[in-house]
């Protein structure tokens, strides 16, 4: 009987140890789905793009492509870092057409979307190989000029402010020109 009742404590430790873990998991990905999703997954990535160039072009700015997805929890927390950091988001609004182009290469998504994030990746200079995200930056032509690979702004669990600042700076349209 002792046997028995030490055998029915650890199954009883076990399921506790499981839900406690589950539970974590759960809380976990109810965080990170607290984030603002900022990809639009329905439009054509190269028709916006063309279209923020256009833009961009007629307001004398450059076109900055945040590659990704909503399905990557390190894009969607870049979006949040640059909308909340006040310093960050003027530099980004005077300087550039920010856009966040949709990339997703799973050939579930059909022949037509695989087709789109083939052309997408062979436009940005294969700016995938970086990870994600990955930032593109274009100018009035839709000319590749920078591939800023988002690792490198890292801090922690978050982005580095002076680091994010200092990529957007040194790639404004009238640094560039100089």
């Amino acid at each position: 009987m002792k046997t028995m009742n030490s055998f029915c404590r650890q199954q009883m430790r076990r399921a506790v140890m499981g839900l406690c873990l589950s539970g974590m998991m759960t809380l976990g990905i109810h965080a990170q789905s607290g984030l603002k999703k900022v990809y639009n997954e329905d439009i054509n990535p190269l028709e916006q793009i063309d279209e923020a160039v256009a833009k961009a072009k007629a307001e004398g700015k450059f076109v900055v492509c945040q590659v990704g997805g909503n399905w990557c929890p390190w894009c969607l927390k870049f979006a949040d870092f640059i909308t909340k950091d006040e310093a960050i988001s003027e530099v980004v609004s005077q300087n550039f057409e920010y856009i966040h182009v949709n990339y997703n290469p799973r050939k579930s998504q059909g022949a037509e979307k695989e087709a789109q994030a083939k052309a997408l990746m062979k436009r940005l200079n294969n700016a995938g190989r970086f990870g994600f995200p990955v930032f593109v930056v274009l100018d009035e032509r839709g000319n590749v000029i920078h591939i800023q690979d988002s690792a490198l702004l890292e801090e922690g669990e978050s982005y580095n402010q002076k680091k994010v600042l200092g990529f957007f700076k040194g790639w404004t349209p009238q640094v560039v020109r100089q």
